[in-house]
């Protein structure tokens, strides 16, 4: 017992005090270490993918929470990309209407909360920003209006909608992965004249929103007309994976789903969940997941964004290294399947023990456990978490299209597909 509150207290008191990167990239990053929380959606629909439609009335919710509180001047900008997230190289004129940044300044101050922080809000279009093409955009976020001062980064698409996408899940057509991976075929009907097929467009399928996962169609297998059909036998194959694992902190007076114990006091809030074990050796078991996704709730208050209490988790797996050279992390829509300091595991060889401890927002989060390959540079969360054919996931697919003599990629289409007899979300 006594160890478990020493991590915890170490790693709360230790990690909103690192040093900012300086260069914005175009992915969904965070720069500053007292930045959390950073939440990015369509408006209609809580936590699904930052997709809008051109010329509509949808919007774009986007949120984050500064843990040294006050009021900061929070400025930002977005920039039209290409389908593989390059800078489009072309003129704000050519994709903005409007100004090209703006501050922010609808902000509120938590309540109610040991650990005080200021919550941030802003929605895309709005009276000063507003995309006019369809295409991938990139938000950024900066201080005092200097952009050698990044805060956030975040990816959000507009569709420009001129095509209709048909697709399915299916297992994967090689034998050796059949029961392992899930297989993707889809057919793009359009009525548009394509110049050059293999150059002019291309589909990108993902995977439970992660970025990571992105594969690029460029070479349809059958070109009928109107109709482009991609099924290869070897594209678009993904693994299974599992079912995330969850926890739920939506009440800090209560012990949730997978929460062993809570220690709060004046100045701060753990929690130590139930220790984890690996599941890369047994039989499938179905459970209902969010894919990855987390929800900021509090049940104690009525407020979630501002009186939910910031917390740090500490998580334990039981479990051997897969080999000498690599390390494991915590990975989750939370964070964006990314690789940090903050959410890499600690190794305890004798007790062949992983353990973390990652500060969070009050709520209910998914979560699992991936091992970054130092040799291969991969990241699979296979040696921990296994793969089924029969694990619910979410596929998403973009269709873009480079018009003869135009100088930027349009996102022309957009589907989401669920092999989930029931979306509940």
């Amino acid at each position: 017992m006594q160890k478990i509150i020493a991590i915890l207290l170490f790693f709360s008191s230790t990690q909103i005090f690192a040093q900012s990167d300086k260069t914005f990239v175009n992915e969904n990053k965070i720069y500053l270490p007292n930045i959390k929380t950073v939440l990015c959606y369509n408006s209609s629909k809580e936590q699904s993918l930052p997709v809008i439609q051109l010329n509509a009335t949808e919007k774009i919710f986007f949120s984050f929470d500064d843990l040294l509180g006050g009021t900061k001047n929070y400025w930002y900008t977005i920039e039209h990309c290409t389908a593989d997230w390059q800078t489009s190289r072309i003129s704000t004129a050519d994709y903005l209407q409007g100004f090209d940044s703006d501050r922010i300044i609808d902000y509120r101050y938590s309540t109610n909360t040991a650990r005080k922080y200021t919550h941030y809000e802003l929605s895309l279009p709005n009276s000063q920003v507003q995309p006019k093409i369809g295409g991938n955009y990139i938000l950024k976020v900066y201080l005092d209006g200097d952009k050698s001062q990044p805060v956030i980064s975040q990816q959000f698409y507009v569709v420009d909608n001129q095509v209709a996408i048909a697709a399915e899940i299916t297992n994967s057509l090689q034998v050796a992965d059949r029961n392992a991976k899930q297989k993707i075929n889809f057919t793009i009907n359009h009525s548009i004249a394509i110049a050059n097929l293999y150059q002019d467009l291309k589909a990108v399928v993902l995977q439970n929103f992660n970025q990571k996962t992105a594969q690029i169609n460029t070479k349809p297998a059958f070109v009928r007309p109107n109709q482009l059909v991609y099924n290869d036998l070897k594209t678009n194959d993904f693994w299974g994976n599992n079912e995330f694992r969850k926890f739920d902190t939506r009440s800090l007076r209560f012990k949730g789903d997978n929460v062993k114990n809570i220690y709060r006091d004046n100045e701060s809030v753990n929690v130590a969940l139930f220790q984890d074990a690996p599941r890369n050796a047994e039989a499938f078991a179905n459970q209902y997941d969010e894919n990855g996704n987390f929800y900021i709730r509090n049940t104690d208050g009525r407020d979630d964004q501002t009186e939910a209490e910031y917390m740090g988790v500490l998580f334990t797996l039981n479990a051997p290294a897969p080999n000498a050279n690599g390390e494991a992390y915590i990975v989750g829509r939370f964070n964006n399947f990314t690789l940090s300091k903050e959410n890499k595991m600690l190794y305890d060889a004798g007790l062949k023990q992983f353990y973390a401890n990652v500060m969070l927002k009050q709520g209910l989060y998914d979560y699992e456990y991936a091992w970054f390959d130092n040799e291969t540079k991969t990241l699979e969360s296979l040696p921990f978490e296994g793969s089924f054919f029969q694990t619910e996931n979410s596929y998403q697919i973009f269709v873009y299209y480079r018009r003869p003599g135009a100088r930027w990629e349009t996102l022309i289409g957009y589907t989401n597909l669920s092999n989930r007899p029931t979306d509940r979300r």
